[in-house]
């Protein structure tokens, strides 16, 4: 892995640990519920470590006063839940479009302002509907921070490492998921829980403040806003002063964008940090400054020929990342686990989300070195292998092997489809497209999330009351991995190593 650091700066570091706040609050949120939801609803008082711990020391017997809480019943909280994805949804859908004509920096910005507000609402509401306006605010927020840092990654990384770097998103969401889960399993108690929802309000004021001094992506400035100086000059910086950039820059297929002598005099005053702070902005001095390019919407994008190819490709994969059935371990994994193993529900929950996180660091240079498309079959042929050996372990009370299975199934999600599908939807289109494009495949995932997050507690009852026993959704699984394998196979090239949209699709590109 240390070979995939080789040659990145210390500002390209800090640009990614910046953006990558807006995954990791998508993480956070997506899981601040799991732990403290009995408190939250008034069923308990606790289910703290330690305040169970505290307790023992306790001579007196425990108060039975009522706690800060929220009084409702299950339909209530599953609306409270179920509203943060439908606010991903719309935030998913309305970045591509927005991120495509005011840049990426300005849409990170927004992001931090609806988690800043998210956060707030969430913490001090005291009522179901403050509750649900806060977690519909977060929702959006989130589901545009997957639409937007995954594209500015992939503009700022350097073009060998794109697939390193791009796994970076989902890294962050785990790591926002095994941290609200960490906090859950202490501050789960009384009031406490608050805690746990404020700390998004901290977590969105560091993003805020961090995007002050994040650079606009070169690439969207050079292509979209035809900017070229600006775009060389802030990509000189993330690469290093002695950096050969020259065959990014011609990628971008706006000239070299190198400096004339009246240019050079032109910007001689202007310091470093007034180039990146303010690169979302023209400026009429430079005479290399050019109108802005058209730039294709949600719908323009499936209607043209050109792009369909793609977007069915990115809208497939986002579906099979949901329905090979991970969130169905990372929502369920309480209940299907606490016959397996000899620890507390809370404690379950992080150590499959520890598993997931270190799965998805130790698989992050995979992308770059077996490609895009063969990381994704076997992620899907892995999971779809260990959904049989759950099924059967399951149903033939094999726990052991059930406990097996169920760290395997984690961990092949963490080696394609967990990363691969926010890398490969910037590497099917070009620019002009590539923002409707992520918008396309977020919304799909967000539509496959809530499927699965309705349905599979349905559906696994049915079936379980129908065919006696437990386990038997886990075939249906199985049976979702060879279709989508058989989906990968055909509709989606491999994009590793491609210069553009047109060598990934094997297009001739005009030259007149």
């Amino acid at each position: 892995m240390a070979s995939a650091f080789h040659g990145v700066t210390l500002y390209l570091v800090v640009l990614l640990v910046v953006a990558t706040l807006g995954p990791l609050q998508f993480g956070f949120h997506l899981a601040e519920l799991n732990a403290p939801e009995d408190v939250i609803t008034c069923r308990k008082t606790s289910i703290s470590a330690v305040k169970r711990a505290i307790s023992f020391f306790k001579s007196d017997p425990p108060v039975a006063a009522p706690t800060d809480c929220i009084p409702m019943g299950r339909p209530a909280f599953a609306a409270i839940s179920a509203i943060f994805t439908v606010g991903g949804l719309l935030g998913a859908l309305a970045a591509g479009p927005f991120t495509s004509s005011r840049g990426r920096r300005r849409s990170m910005q927004a992001t931090a302002v609806f988690y800043l507000v998210g956060s707030i609402v969430e913490t001090i509401a005291a009522s179901v509907p403050l509750m649900i306006l806060g977690r519909f605010l977060t929702g959006v927020g989130a589901g545009a921070s997957t639409v937007i840092v995954p594209l500015y990654i992939s503009e700022v990384a350097p073009p060998a490492q794109r697939g390193f770097f791009g796994a970076f998103t989902q890294i962050s969401i785990n790591v926002g998921i095994l941290f609200t889960q960490s906090l859950g399993y202490f501050l789960s108690h009384d009031g406490a829980w608050r805690w746990i929802l404020g700390s998004g309000v901290i977590i969105a004021i560091i993003q805020a403040a961090g995007l002050l001094v994040v650079p606009e992506s070169p690439a969207w400035t050079a292509s979209v806003r035809g900017d070229m100086v600006r775009a060389r000059r802030v990509l000189q910086r993330i690469r290093g002063k002695h950096a050969n950039i020259d065959n990014e820059v011609d990628a971008w297929g706006e000239g070299d964008g190198k400096l004339t002598n009246e240019e050079e005099s032109l910007l001689a005053g202007e310091s470093s940090t007034s180039l990146e702070t303010s690169a979302t902005l023209l400026s009429p001095q430079v005479s290399a400054s050019r109108p802005d390019k058209t730039t294709l919407g949600f719908v323009q994008v499936v209607r043209d020929p050109l792009y369909r190819p793609a977007i069915i490709a990115v809208v497939g994969i986002m579906f099979a990342q949901q329905l090979c059935g991970i969130n169905s371990m990372i929502m369920y994994s309480v209940s299907l686990l606490r016959d397996l193993l000899p620890t507390s529900s809370a404690l379950l929950t992080i150590i499959i989300s520890v598993i997931n996180l270190g799965t998805t660091i130790a698989a992050s240079p995979l992308p770059d070195k077996l490609g895009r498309k063969t990381c994704l079959l076997v992620s899907i042929i892995g999971q779809g292998t260990s959904s049989l050996a759950l099924a059967l372990s399951i149903v033939f009370e094999l726990k052991i092997m059930s406990a097996i299975a169920v760290l395997l199934f984690v961990a092949f999600f963490a080696v394609g489809l967990g990363p691969v599908p926010f890398i490969m939807a910037s590497e099917l289109v070009g620019p002009e497209a590539v923002g409707a494009t992520q918008s396309w495949a977020l919304g799909a995932s967000y539509i496959a999330t809530f499927l699965v997050a309705y349905l599979f507690p349905i559906v696994n009852e049915a079936l379980n009351s129908a065919l006696g026993g437990a386990g038997w959704v886990y075939f249906i699984f199985a049976g979702f991995a060879v279709l989508w394998a058989g989906f990968v196979t055909r509709n989606v090239p491999e994009t590793k190593g491609k210069r553009d949209a047109d060598e990934v699709w094997g297009r001739t590109r005009r030259t007149d």
